[in-house]
């Protein structure tokens, strides 16, 4: 538990509003909204901007990038369905949020980080709170990791302009990834790898997320 100086009594609240405003629409489960409830997102972006740390809105981090609203983080770790235990690769690290969400519910995380600011700030966002589990690396997200694949579970946090084969081959057969595809306009896919070579896909509307982008910076 974070002592007062790091949580104080009015983020804890803030927090515990937006979970009720979450709970209200009646789409998420009770451990992701428990994750949302436990994880402080005031501690995960810029100095000077944690008095909207629980507003439901995306806010600029480092390098040019957003931490999601967190009904879309909500929205990505439901789909995914994380059980305690499997194997999570997450594409686009960012300031750390998602991993810190998908590790409370006991996932085994693997995180990708594109540009190396945000590679460090993770880091030292996620000891804040003191986890020190998450592996992360600075790469290129469409690669992957294969060396620790297969996963249970990918998630992707930016929007891709296609599917990439490489992280579809990186899922077990049952395991899942959850990513939003397109350029101008997204849309949030659920793909469940259901044998060596057959892949199911569903949509779940549209999204609107920062680009994926090849290479590293």
């Amino acid at each position: 538990m974070l002592n007062s100086v790091l949580d104080p009594l009015i983020q804890k609240g803030r927090r515990k509003k937006l979970v009720e405003e979450l709970a209200a629409s009646k789409i998420f489960g009770s451990r992701v909204l428990r994750a949302i409830g436990a994880v402080p997102r005031h501690l995960f972006i810029e100095k000077g901007m944690e008095e909207f740390a629980y507003k439901n809105i995306p806010i600029e981090i480092a390098g040019k990038q957003t931490i999601s609203q967190p009904s879309t983080v909500a929205m990505e770790t439901e789909l995914l369905n994380v059980k305690s235990g499997e194997k999570i690769l997450e594409i686009g690290t960012g300031c750390g949020y998602q991993t810190a969400i998908l590790f409370y519910m006991g996932a085994i995380v693997y995180s990708i980080e594109r540009q190396k600011e945000l590679y460090m700030q993770a880091q030292k966002n996620l000891l804040k709170i003191d986890y020190t589990k998450p592996i992360l690396f600075w790469g290129d997200g469409f690669k992957g990791l294969p060396q620790f694949a297969p996963f249970d579970g990918i998630i992707v946090t930016c929007g891709a302009p296609e599917i990439p084969n490489d992280l579809l081959l990186q899922l077990k057969v049952g395991g899942k990834i959850v990513i939003p595809v397109g350029d101008k306009e997204q849309e949030m896919l659920l793909i469940t790898r259901k044998s060596k070579s057959e892949f199911e896909k569903q949509s779940f509307g549209a999204a609107s997320f920062v680009p994926m982008l090849h290479g590293v910076r």
